[in-house]
Parts: C-alpha cells; structure tokens; sequence
C-alpha cells in the first residue's frame, strides 16, 4: 500500500471498516476530507493558500463510534492529530484552559512525531556510535593510537599515529577490536558490565502557577525552560550489563544528533498543512436558550473564542507564530438537549459539512462481536488463552449478547456499542475469575450459557440500571 498520506478515498473507508461498524456516510465525509488535504498540497501555489479545509460536525448519540472514527483517523492520516473536549475550555478571563491551548498542543505533538522519524532516520548511525563507545570502554585505546571521539563528542576519523595514508594491514589491536565487535554483535558479551558517564535525567525544578490562563501558561513554560538552563543536566557513572549500556548510549546519541532547530521547522509546518483537531462534546458549549444564566455565559464565551482559531487565527506558541487557516476541524456531540442550530450563527458556518450518526441495532452489534480486527470477542479470546484456555463462542450466543444489549439499550439508557463491553464482562465474569484455576480447556459461550448469565438483571430493570 501506497504512504497513507496519498490513500484514495475508497482505501481509507476500507481501511476504517477493519475497525468501525456501518456509518458508511461519516466514513466517506472523513475519507474525502482527508484525500483533500492531499489534493490541495497539489494545487500550485498561489491557489494553493485559498483553499480552505471543508470542517465536519458529526451529530448522533453516544457510542455509535464517532470517537472511534477520530482514533482511527488519526492512525491513517500520518499528521498532527489532538482529541480535545469542548467541556474542557472556559472563556477568556475565566480560570481554566483557553481554546488557544489545544494548537499549542497540537504543536508539540507534532514536533514530538518529527523527533520520533528523526531519530528512527539516524538509529543506524547512534547505534554505530554506540558500539564504538562500547568497544572503547572494553578495549581502551592503546597510547600509540589518537582518540576516536572529537572535542564535540562526534566520532573523528583520525588515523593511529596520523600515518596517511592507512597502511593496508590491519594491525593486532584493530584485529582484536574487530573480534570484540563480532562477539559483541553475536551476543556473546551480553554478561559483562561496563561503567558509563550518562547523562541524568531533566531535574528542573517544578514549577507551577495557580490559576493558569493562557498568559500565565506560557509564563510557566518560559519560566521552566529558563531554569531548564540554569540547571545543566549532569553526568552520572552507573554500572550496567552491554545490552542496557547499548540501549542507554543509543538512546544518548539519538538525543545528541538530532538537530532540533530542523524538527521545529518541519513540526510548525505540518501542523499548519495537515494538523486535524477533533473537538468532541461540542454539543456541551451549545446555548439551549437565548440570554441563558450561570454557566450559559461562559459556553457562548467559549464559541466566540473558538470562532477565530477555526475561521484561520495566528496563535503564538514557544516554538513560533501558527497559522490555523488550514487546519482541519472535526466536531462531534450527542445534541440530545441542544441542536446544531443552537451554536452561534458564524461557528454553524465555519462546520459545512453535517453528517447524522444512525444508532446501532442488533445486526450491528453481532457484526461489531466479530468483525473488526479488534472485535471485544477476540480480544477475550487472546486474555484466556493466557491461561491456557480455549475461548469458543458459538453464532447462537453472540446473537443472544447482541439481543440482551439492544434489550437493555431500550430499557435503561442508550449508550451504543459500549453496552456490549459491561454485557461481555457480566457474562465471563466467573470463568475470568476462575480462569487460573481451571488449566487447559474448551469454554464454549452459547446462547444458553449467555442467557443463565443474565436472566435475573435483564428481567429486573431497577438492577440492570445498576449493573450493566
């Protein structure tokens, strides 16, 4: 397969259907959105900065996997991707977190996925180094030959005795150290300790500001940063075993390598072109009423505080200005209270596209027991084997667990696929309790077993409201 930043729309709706029953519409929205984050990074240039990504707002009740969809978008897409709640944010001048927050969040996650692909790039490298600094701490370098690390640290090139150019035979100590490495590279040292200089870890002094607003938040991360540098890491001697001092020096020289400046550059630059933000609950921030009390003030505060960061605001962060002109926004909430049309006006037209999530019935829930890659049923079956046993549901008790949580769905309150986990787990309980005990056998899940496991709760509403 193709980098998942160029799939077509018809390979990512088939990549979300390994793990996401039906909602074939919101698929195809999210799908189309993503391809044309591609598309525009086609478009030549001056056009190229007009095109505006096409936001969604995803509306249906809870556990019908709109969050789910977001969690896999976010695999598939290769690009910044945050889930924040809407809930979460207050108005400006309010104590709490500004809307400003989640794209300096977004930011570092973005510069923390840079870092990770740096230092995948130059592991080669780091663990060449490594292995030097290694072979040096078990064979020390002989006085006759010039140091193998520069003043920088970084490995030098210089000859023994600076005779150029190298003679071609290989003299006994390059022999032995050759050998050293061999065994070193077969594992054969593993057993051996070594004494390293590491570098500690970050002990900056914690500090924090009560009450922090947006102001005070990036006073807090410059303040940190300052003692950050106040306070130089220092190095300690440990004593460790070859496979951890390989790992721990690696790891070092990864750090070490990496030119920070670079990541930086591309992380802000991803995170303007391809960032995606999902704001889940934003239902939550809805006004039910016009010239609401209490908490009504502050959630039309927050959506006037969102309005600009989705509209294409700059947002400062400690790495630089960001645009969000180009970010792509997923909304998602239950509007079971509000509706779409209680947000403001201009918030409404910053969401063009609308997609109605459709509750989930038996049929779903039997395919959501077994079809996606992750189905709840596999994974009990990969937990009971741990212990020996063999996990067998038949057809006749997944349909019976799908029935008893559509039945209890409509009896108590509608909570989607999530009914099925708190079914399942009622359902196992005994065996996952006794489950060690029992060593290797065949547990067979039937509609009868499923059925004797339940009866009383699904009979009895007032339990049910409690149990499952």
């Amino acid at each position: 397969m193709r980098p998942n930043d160029s799939l077509t729309p018809k390979e990512i709706l088939a990549e979300l259907d390994k793990f996401i029953i039906g909602q074939a519409d919101a698929k195809r929205s999210v799908a189309i959105a993503l391809r044309n984050r591609w598309r525009r990074r086609q478009v030549p240039s001056p056009l190229r900065e007009e095109i505006m990504p096409k936001n969604i707002i995803m509306i249906g009740p809870t556990g019908v996997g709109k969050t789910e969809i977001a969690r896999r978008l976010a695999t598939l897409a290769q690009s910044p991707f945050i889930k924040v709640e809407a809930s979460k944010f207050t108005e400006v001048g309010y104590v709490g977190r500004d809307v400003e927050s989640m794209v300096r969040d977004l930011v570092e996650l973005a510069i923390n996925m840079v870092k990770e692909e740096e230092k995948e790039r130059i592991q080669g490298i780091a663990e060449a180094s490594a292995e030097d600094k290694i072979l040096d701490l078990l064979l020390p370098p002989g006085p006759g030959s010039a140091s193998s690390t520069g003043p920088e640290g970084n490995n030098s090139f210089t000859m023994p005795d600076y005779q150029l150019p190298a003679t071609s035979e290989p003299t006994q100590e390059s022999s032995t150290r050759e050998k050293f490495r061999q065994m070193l590279r077969d594992g054969k040292l593993d057993e051996r300790e070594v004494e390293l200089a590491l570098q500690e870890s970050k002990s900056t002094p914690m500090i924090e500001i009560m009450g922090t607003t947006s102001g005070l938040e990036d006073m807090q991360n410059n303040l940190q940063d300052a003692f950050s540098k106040m306070f130089p890491r220092q190095k300690k001697n440990r004593k460790m075993k070859i496979p951890e001092a390989m790992e721990a020096l690696t790891k070092e020289e990864m750090e070490r390598l990496v030119d920070m400046d670079k990541v930086i550059k591309e992380a802000l630059q991803r995170t303007e072109q391809s960032g995606i933000v999902f704001l889940d609950e934003i239902d939550k921030i809805a006004s039910r009423s016009s010239g609401g009390h209490g908490p009504e003030v502050s959630r039309e505060g927050v959506q006037r505080d969102l309005l600009p960061i989705v509209e294409g605001a700059t947002v400062s962060t400690k790495y630089g200005m960001v645009k969000t002109d180009h970010i792509l926004f997923i909304a998602s909430g239950a509007f079971h209270v509000a509706k779409p049309s209680d947000l403001i006006p201009e918030l409404q037209g910053r969401f063009p596209i609308r997609v109605e999530m459709q509750s989930l019935g038996k049929e779903e829930f039997v395919r959501i027991l077994t079809e996606p890659e992750n189905a709840l049923t596999k994974q009990y079956v990969a937990l009971m084997a741990t212990e020996g046993i063999e996990l067998v549901f038949t057809p006749d008790g997944i349909e019976e667990l799908a029935d008893i949580a559509v039945q209890v769905n409509e009896k108590t309150e509608e909570i989607g696929a999530r009914r099925l986990h708190t079914v399942l787990e009622r359902v196992l309980d005994q065996l996952s309790f006794e489950a060690s005990e029992l060593g290797n056998e065949v547990f067979t899940v039937t509609g009868e077993y499923v059925r004797k496991q339940l009866s009383d709760i699904v009979q009895d509403q007032d339990l049910s409201r409690y149990i499952l």
